[in-house]
């Protein structure tokens, strides 16, 4: 998995009318939620500041990373898990991070990567990605960049659900019955079947 640096400054004022300062800084306000817990079992949260600049490549990319969060020279591995965005201007408003080790499984969004050329649209049918990304559970150092699923053996009108795929050190947590991917009969594709039959 790829691993990107972050730095960050502490942030000694909260509430709205102190992020509203960062905002118009072009600071964006986090929290990073560490390994310990506090009196009531939670994480306890260190709220940071982000250059805007600086979050760019982790916001804006289809790549999953671990961060090496760079907090006033203190240095955190964690992922992003949570981002805010404004309705109308899209400008980040807020990013949640929590820190990981490697002894912990993670649980992340990967992207679904496709590979060979399904029996189906050898035949004429479409290819149909359904679930763009899949809830992998991981210690992140067996987190994938990407969920590969071999389609070559996959027929016309068949498709492939979550409960089929299988891999080491991982397990995808999304319903076993979604469809992630399917062959769908076009038009051309059912004209042919029908003058098959005939």
């Amino acid at each position: 998995m790829k691993s990107i640096d972050i730095t960050g400054s502490l942030r000694t004022e909260t509430g709205k009318k102190a992020t509203h300062a960062l905002r118009k800084n072009s600071q964006v306000p986090c929290v990073l939620y560490g390994m310990k817990k506090d009196e009531n079992g939670l994480p306890v949260a260190t709220p940071f500041t982000v250059t805007v600049e600086g979050l760019r490549k982790l916001v804006y990319t289809p790549h999953i990373y671990v961060v090496n969060l760079n907090i006033d020279g203190q240095v955190y591995n964690a992922i992003m898990k949570d981002i805010q965005f404004h309705p109308v201007t899209d400008a980040i408003l807020h990013v949640d991070f929590y820190q990981i080790n490697e002894e912990n499984p993670i649980v992340m969004e990967v992207p679904v990567q496709l590979d060979g050329l399904a029996e189906g649209v050898r035949a004429g049918g479409k290819l149909v990605l359904q679930i763009r990304k899949l809830k992998v559970k991981a210690l992140y150092n067996n987190m994938p960049e990407r969920v590969v699923i071999n389609v070559t053996n996959l027929g016309l009108g068949k498709t492939i659900k979550v409960g089929e795929l299988h891999y080491d050190n991982m397990e995808i947590l999304n319903a076993k019955e979604a469809v992630v991917c399917a062959v769908k009969l076009t038009r051309a594709a059912r004209g042919a079947q029908a003058a098959a039959a005939k």
